[in-house]
């Protein structure tokens, strides 16, 4: 890490150091969502910012610290959202949905989160999995599926044995392809899978979709 001294302030140092962090932050993920990981340049972060190239290695060490920070707070912002997830007073079936809502507006809200993912992914996850605090952070939406399941099966609404990681995946593939595949399957089908018209229609069929397979009658084998 490069040794730079911050400008003196006194009484704000703290306070400036942070909103400098979060502005490079801003800026970062934006540019490595545009250009990808090889693609984007600290050279154009630093430029778009009040601050400069040494003083963003000063912070966060280089490029692959920085687009692992960009990854731990775009997937923290989710991770907050979840915890915030209050459906314990729900039915296991309104409680489902409700869970299924909030990864569908977090998506749609977030494309740079989605972009973000998807260029992690093509570098195998080695950010995330090289990331402690990423490791430590786990999924609260998983405890609050499995709590529903359990309240859903205790009641004989849900029939499926389906564990809350598979459920999990079954909810973000729907709400992730939305926003990832939106331009890929609009110019094959014609069809804009984020028309704000067509919103209500998508968040509800995600609803129907889980409850279906959730509630299905399922003959023995």
């Amino acid at each position: 890490m490069t040794s730079v001294e911050e400008p003196a302030r006194p009484g704000g140092r703290i306070r400036d150091a942070a909103r400098t962090q979060a502005e490079i932050l801003d800026v970062a993920t934006h540019e490595f969502a545009r250009a990808g990981f090889a693609g984007a340049r600290v050279d154009e972060i630093a430029a778009r910012t009040r601050t400069t190239k040494r003083m963003i290695y000063y912070y966060f060490g280089g490029k692959e610290q920085l687009f692992t920070a960009v990854l731990e707070r775009a997937y923290g912002v989710i991770r907050e959202a979840e915890q915030k997830l209050d459906v314990d007073h729900l039915d296991p079936v309104a409680a489902i949905r409700r869970l299924a809502e909030v990864t569908f507006d977090h998506h749609e809200q977030h494309p740079d989160f989605i972009r973000l993912v998807s260029i992690e992914n093509i570098h195998e996850a080695e950010h995330i999995v090289a990331s402690q605090k990423l490791g430590r952070m786990g999924s609260p939406a998983l405890d609050v599926i499995r709590r529903i399941l359990k309240s859903g099966r205790e009641s004989g609404l849900f029939t499926a044995e389906v564990d809350a990681v598979d459920l999990h995946a079954m909810i973000s593939s729907f709400c992730f392809f939305r926003v990832a595949n939106r331009h890929t399957f609009g110019a094959l089908f014609g069809r804009d899978l984020v028309d704000p018209a067509q919103r209500e229609h998508y968040r509800n069929m995600l609803g129907d979709m889980v409850i279906a397979y959730l509630t299905a009658d399922r003959a023995d084998d």
